[in-house]
């Protein structure tokens, strides 16, 4: 692999952002150039207001993603460089994906293949999960001296069901498909050949939502799901104030009135 060949493709197209990790020579696992990369991407996706919703993914057949480059750890670790922790403050491509607390825009994952690690980590922070029935999920940091630093321990224990997530992560057992679906930590599983299409599905509902409507529901959803229910109510939501004032919601309802498609206007 040349050493200048880009870690990560980042197209856009009809609102829709994808990115690709982009190194299936290596299951797709991210070295710390792919995380500098990846910051730059999350950061033009937050301020371009064309993008209402951007896709997750990896090349290749064989995985969405196999988390951290154990080979650069390696070769880190023998030269001194401090061990990782939970979050990524102070590594390069800080905030990543899996601690951007503050980003607005929704972000689908499609799994195909393995998603261990950070690439479990990385789907678990994802706003949508779709995934092919060849999708596989796990976390084994335990069997390598390591925790799931980036923000696995956090996100499966409040995710799943207490014992099943200890169950998960003490143990570093894999997860299919259908055993994520059962639990609800997926959206929708599809055969492979399918998968695409019912990203699609997901992505064309996305965009015909209206932009801050969007914004401003996942943004109440998370921030109020540990807040006692009168105070979810009362609570400020950012987005929600700037729908408010913006100009949508009127059209929404006229669009509905002369039965015709609404043209959003607010980004």
């Amino acid at each position: 692999m040349s050493g200048d060949r880009a870690r990560v493709r980042y197209e856009k197209k009809d609102h829709v952002a994808y990115v690709t990790l982009d190194r299936p020579e290596v299951l797709n696992a991210m070295d710390l150039r792919t995380h500098e990369e990846l910051a730059g991407i999350w950061d033009d996706v937050e301020a371009d207001d064309t993008i209402r919703v951007t896709v997750l993914t990896g090349t290749g057949d064989r995985a969405f993603s196999v988390g951290q480059d154990l080979k650069e750890r390696a070769r880190l670790d023998a030269e001194g460089a401090a061990p990782t922790t939970f979050g990524s403050r102070g590594q390069p491509g800080w905030p990543r994906l899996t601690d951007r607390f503050t980003r607005s825009k929704p972000v689908l994952a499609r799994v195909h293949g393995y998603a261990l690690g950070g690439g479990f980590e990385l789907a678990l922070a994802c706003d949508l999960i779709v995934a092919s029935e060849e999708a596989v999920f796990g976390l084994p940091e335990v069997r390598l001296g390591l925790v799931p630093g980036a923000g696995g321990v956090f996100r499966l224990a409040r995710q799943l069901p207490e014992r099943v997530a200890l169950g998960y992560l003490l143990t570093g057992r894999r997860m299919d498909a259908a055993t994520a679906a059962g639990f609800g930590l997926v959206n929708e599983v599809a055969p492979a050949d399918r998968l695409d299409e019912a990203v699609d599905r997901w992505t064309d509902d996305l965009v015909r939502a209206a932009p801050l409507s969007v914004r401003a529901v996942r943004e109440a959803a998370l921030r109020s799901v540990d807040l006692p229910l009168e105070e979810a109510f009362t609570t400020s939501y950012v987005w929600e104030e700037r729908r408010r004032r913006g100009d949508d919601a009127a059209e929404g309802v006229r669009a509905f009135r002369e039965k015709r498609d609404p043209v959003w206007t607010d980004g």
